[in-house]
């Protein structure tokens, strides 16, 4: 689609071809210096690794357009070492953090068109993907690898924008278990979690809140994004022990959340039960896609716990409006996380 076509005001969380993707291959031990090529498909065998054995990984980021007009991202290199870490667990080659820096740069330049107004308050997603392209028939790491990254211009992941919703706590399905890939950004995590969230819908709810896999009481994520609740004053969430992502926006949260905020923080196990309590007084979600989204209320079968109408509770505001402030430069990166483009 041509750039000058899209209703920047009216994006949801679709698909959009724009015109330019990245595209590098690991073939004889090594990385090529990758180029960039028009968005298309590509041949693949049908006895690719990644078809097979799902031997794949991807990253998800944003550029922004500030209220000044400049192109920005929102620490790049943390994803770029993210990415690194689940090739590890993969099996794949790592991409050098520099060179992908890079290659994110050069292929948003490509696609600035599809940048969406600073007032829009939508972002060019950008996808960077890694899979394994060499044929095997046993179940072994593929000899070579492609890494494409393409760009989708988006709106809000919740069409409800910064609003509370409605979340379902589900024991019948977990995410990840101890020792498994759940804190690795692999392409067999999410496709598990698409029945949980498809029924989940059909009841009426935005998402579910997937438990631990052992006990099923400990709180793991909210679909694909970090969960967060302030409890007895205190900003929680769920430790990064092997089951959940490593989230950049959590991450950014947290520093946030301690330095500018005043509040402490804690990385720990959280009992859904916990949310029941009065003396858990609002919670969110949060993640690249989301950013910050408020959650309204929680059901577990009969039981219901509401934390608002609708509206976002004062942390969660406080959070959401630092963060995005510092994302478009509103306020001031005293943290250098934005790099221009």
């Amino acid at each position: 689609m041509d750039a000058k076509d899209i209703d920047y005001y009216a994006l949801g969380f679709e698909f959009i071809e724009t015109k330019t993707m990245f595209v590098s291959n690991y073939k004889d031990g090594r990385w090529d210096e990758g180029t960039l090529v028009p968005f298309g498909n590509f041949e693949i065998s049908p006895a690719a690794c990644i078809l097979n054995y799902g031997q794949g990984i991807f990253e998800g980021m944003k550029a922004l357009k500030t209220k000044k007009g400049d192109h920005v991202l929102f620490r790049p290199e943390e994803n770029a070492k993210r990415f690194n870490d689940s090739a590890s667990r993969m099996l794949i080659p790592n991409y050098n953090v520099d060179k992908f820096v890079s290659a994110v740069k050069k292929v948003v330049k490509a696609n600035e068109d599809y940048i969406p107004p600073y007032d829009s308050g939508g972002a060019l997603y950008i996808r960077p993907i890694m899979i394994g392209t060499g044929p095997t028939v046993g179940v072994k790491p593929a000899n070579e690898y492609k890494m494409i990254m393409f760009t989708v211009p988006v709106g809000p992941y919740f069409p409800e924008g910064f609003t509370g919703i409605d979340l379902e706590i589900t024991k019948k399905y977990t995410r990840a278990a101890p020792g498994g890939t759940g804190s690795s950004k692999t392409c067999c995590n999410y496709a598990g979690s698409m029945l949980p969230g498809k029924e989940a819908k059909e009841r009426g709810f935005a998402q579910v809140i997937f438990l631990d896999a052992v006990h099923k009481e400990y709180i793991d994520e909210v679909g694909a994004a970090n969960f967060f609740a302030v409890i007895d004053g205190v900003l929680v969430t769920p430790k990064t022990a092997g089951t959940i992502l490593p989230g950049i926006t959590r991450k950014s949260i947290l520093e946030l959340a301690s330095k500018k905020i005043g509040m402490l923080t804690e990385e720990r196990d959280i009992s859904y039960k916990e949310l029941f309590e009065v003396s858990c007084t609002e919670a969110f979600c949060s993640g690249t896609a989301a950013v910050i989204t408020p959650i309204k209320s929680v059901v577990l079968e009969e039981k219901k716990r509401i934390f608002s109408e609708g509206e976002p509770g004062e942390i969660t505001r406080k959070a959401y409006e630092m963060l995005t402030g510092i994302q478009r430069l509103d306020i001031g990166d005293e943290f250098g996380w934005v790099e221009k483009i």
